[in-house]
């Protein structure tokens, strides 16, 4: 594939080169594979490009994308770039999300970004018209069966032919609980820059097969999981993520039927699969095409890459695919990445060292030691440091602040100039919010600085105390909260675990409640101010399935009596 400068001209270009080669396969619970060549897509594309041009969507405005997974969103997203139009994906609302504060994130969403219109299904529309005023800019609620049907394409009159390859292609809404309010906006020569360096780090080739469940709302699954391949040129077959959810032995089915080989998933994944697959599900697979399933947008646990290799080894997988990508949606993806084929880096350090020093010491013998699964070298064109409050410098395994450096960075932040400067120095680097430490120029994340509780100077990182919480029988994995209140009497912070468990009976609960106190604070040198165990569904989770920490911190502080000083 020559270089292109703007998705327009990569599409046009496929279209012509490539019309027949089937791009995608869409899948779907109980029925059949939806396979679409180029010709297909792009076709299908037109026509929305087509519906849009009759809303009078002008190139260059925002649409927001609400559909689920499937042929329209499909179409939906390539239409707004053939006409020209900027697309943002937004979570669609499921049973998790509270509708008010769904609302109440679109709202806000419309106040910065200013879209032109909203794309969504007739049965949502009531959903959407409480987030809308007459003061706002959206001018159209576009229906998806008012969308003009497949056309073939003048590209000549489609207004996506004059964008620039420096002006702005899609916006990227992170995750979080205030993440909509901060679209990364990603201009189409970032997006190449960033699928080159890639390209160089995964050892792709045309040849490779993308199998993917993530949704295209968040970073890993909009760029890893349907913009790379589709632009790339590599098949990909794309499940509903809650088709996934229910059953996840369709993400192996898949990889084994069409010999899929490249594959991003969070960290929970991993121990998701080994857990609700069962053997049965498995009889006759083959896993062996599978030579690179990336671990990203979560902190990495080296147990659950074991009890996946222990889970499929015998169906073929092989064990070196195992990789870990450090990425965020500021940098378009990756940063960093794991050489595919070569085993990971397990670094075990001194806990005490890392508490009250910020250094990541070779742990000694019988002392208190942490595991710490490396995220790899930075990709091609990407620099990497590690600076301190002052924004200096650190040396090797010194805990700081990661600072990255690229050639595929943010335009900004969509409409903040002032969320935008907060984080970008003036070398054009930008600020992650994470703190990491490098060892033998290899990457290791320990946690994120907001979510970051000292406590009596120590520098306690959230997630190793949920994952001693996750080891307590009744607990449910993946639904452990840890924060931190200020106690003012103490000068300190005060740390609380909040639990999911199903167990009703009182007795059972408080032995539940004092195995995790154990277990924390042997396990972390913690004494905790409380435990306080919840029914399952009370946990906050980011549009991306994260844990929302400071959301649940205010849930609890608003449900429990609890108080936090100012």
């Amino acid at each position: 594939m020559q270089q292109m400068t703007t998705f327009f001209e990569r599409l046009r270009q496929a279209y012509h080169e490539q019309p027949d080669f089937r791009i995608l396969t869409l899948q779907h619970a109980g029925q059949d594979d939806l396979p679409l060549t180029y010709r297909q897509l792009i076709e299908g594309a037109a026509g929305y490009a087509g519906t849009y041009q009759r809303a009078g969507i002008q190139p260059g405005e925002v649409v927001i994308l609400i559909l689920e997974h499937g042929s329209d969103l499909v179409f939906a997203f390539w239409g707004a770039v053939l006409h020209g139009a900027i697309p943002a994906i937004m979570p669609f609302l499921t049973e998790k999300l509270l509708p008010e504060r769904y609302r109440a994130d679109l709202a806000a969403l419309i106040m910065i970004t200013k879209p032109a219109a909203i794309v969504t299904y007739p049965a949502f529309e009531e959903e959407i018209q409480p987030a809308l005023s007459s003061e706002d800019s959206v001018r159209q609620v576009i229906l998806s069966n008012s969308a003009l049907p497949p056309v073939r394409p003048d590209f000549s009159q489609l207004g996506g032919r004059s964008r620039l390859a420096e002006e702005i292609v899609l916006l990227q809404h992170s995750s979080g609980t205030t993440g909509l309010q901060k679209g990364v906006a990603l201009s189409h020569q970032a997006v190449f820059n960033q699928l080159a360096n890639l390209k160089v780090a995964i050892a792709q080739t045309d040849q490779d097969v993308v199998v993917s469940w993530l949704p295209l709302y968040h970073d890993m699954g909009l760029i890893a999981g349907f913009l790379m391949p589709i632009l790339a040129g590599n098949h990909l077959v794309l499940m509903s993520p809650f088709d996934w959810v229910r059953s996840p032995q369709r993400l192996m089915q898949a990889v084994s039927t069409y010999k899929g080989s490249l594959t991003w998933l969070p960290n929970f994944a991993y121990y998701f699969c080994a857990q609700k697959t069962r053997d049965r599900h498995l009889s006759g697979l083959d896993l062996s095409s599978w030579r690179a399933i990336i671990n990203c947008s979560e902190p990495v646990r080296a147990d659950g890459h074991q009890a996946f290799i222990a889970k499929f080894e015998p169906y073929g997988l092989n064990p070196l695919a195992l990789a870990v990508s450090y990425a965020m949606a500021e940098n378009v993806f990756a940063v960093t990445q794991t050489a595919p084929g070569v085993a990971l880096r397990v670094d075990e350090i001194d806990r005490d060292a890392l508490q009250t020093r910020n250094l990541a010491l070779p742990a000694q013998d019988e002392a208190a030691s942490l595991l710490m699964v490396s995220c790899g070298k930075a990709i091609p064109n990407v620099s990497i440091r590690i600076v301190d409050s002052e924004k200096q410098d650190l040396p090797e395994r010194q805990v700081g602040e990661v600072v990255v450096r690229s050639n595929s960075m943010l335009t900004g932040y969509y409409h903040r100039p002032d969320a935008t400067e907060a984080v970008m120095l003036p070398d054009g680097s930008y600020l992650t919010g994470d703190f990491g430490y490098l060892a033998e120029g290899e990457l290791f994340i320990t946690g994120r600085k907001k979510d970051l509780i000292i406590v009596g100077g120590k520098n306690i990182y959230p997630q190793d105390l949920e994952i001693l919480a996750m080891e307590v029988e009744g607990v449910h994995p993946g639904r452990v909260s840890a924060f931190g209140i200020f106690d003012e009497h103490k000068g300190t912070e005060d740390v609380v675990i909040v639990a999911e468990v199903d167990i009703e009976d009182i007795a059972e609960r408080q032995l539940i409640a004092d195995n995790i106190r154990q277990a924390i604070t042997r396990g972390s040198a913690v004494a905790l101010r409380n435990v306080y165990l919840v029914s399952a569904g009370w946990m906050i989770k980011t549009s991306s399935g994260k844990n929302a920490r400071l959301a649940n911190r205010e849930k609890y502080l608003a449900e429990s009596g609890d108080s936090a000083s100012p």
